[in-house]
């Protein structure tokens, strides 16, 4: 009985992606909603769009708000494991973590502290193969949040795919940019995946930039819409 830490990124969606195609009884989703757009442990643009994806999946969200303040946030963390610990009687929590050591060390000690397990099935994946494999497997990806040179406003909006991917590994190699956006270098929304029941369709959208490689997109309306039947072989 498995709890996701959920951001409605490629990571947690992915995490969430792997546990279910192992067989795990993904009882729900677990989404912290910071206040502070700056905060130092969770996702933050588009976080609203967890509602959708919860319902794309037909696993049941729990939503948190959180001040997003350092370290104060990870009272409301608790607060919201321990909920869903009662609530779905969980066993373990599962993040999608890559290689942030501060957020790892800090749900482990939480989980730690609740008698629950903590999974990151993804920590210190390569980057490159992993984001490859994900785009391989059907998922549809969006830049919602940008802050790295090389990505400016154009990013906002646009699908990571192979060429995207391409464009990150040039700059991996020009100044250690994080394939993954495990550094903050971009944010990302799945709008579809093998798993989803339903697509997140993006009807408007707006761009907002606080300087020239920072900015996120603001996602005004969506809606989820019935995805192609699949087709007989």
């Amino acid at each position: 009985m498995l709890g996701i830490l959920f951001s409605g990124g490629k990571d947690s969606v992915f995490t969430t992606y792997y546990y279910i195609e192992q067989g795990w009884d993904v009882r729900c989703l677990i989404t912290l909603e910071p206040k502070n757009p700056d905060s130092w442990m969770f996702h933050t643009p588009a976080v609203e769009m967890t509602k959708l994806q919860s319902q794309a999946l037909g696993i049941p969200l729990i939503p948190q708000p959180t001040c997003g303040e350092k370290e104060e946030e990870l009272k409301d963390l608790e607060a919201a494991l321990a909920k869903a610990k009662k609530e779905y009687r969980l066993r373990a929590i599962a993040v999608g973590a890559l290689l942030s050591d501060y957020q790892q060390e800090r749900v482990n000690r939480i989980c730690h502290s609740l008698g629950l397990k903590c999974f990151a099935p993804l920590w210190h994946k390569d980057q490159e193969k992993l984001l490859r494999e994900i785009i391989s497997l059907g998922f549809e990806i969006y830049i919602v949040g940008v802050a790295s040179q090389g990505l400016t406003g154009k990013w906002l909006g646009r699908r990571i795919d192979a060429d995207a991917l391409l464009h990150f590994a040039i700059l991996h190699k020009k100044f250690g940019f994080h394939v993954g956006g495990e550094g903050g270098e971009y944010e990302s929304l799945v709008c579809d995946c093998p798993i989803f029941q339903k697509r997140v369709r993006l009807l408007e959208t707006k761009k907002v930039m606080s300087g020239e490689y920072s900015g996120r997109l603001v996602i005004v309306k969506a809606k989820l819409v019935e995805k192609p039947a699949a087709k007989a072989n």
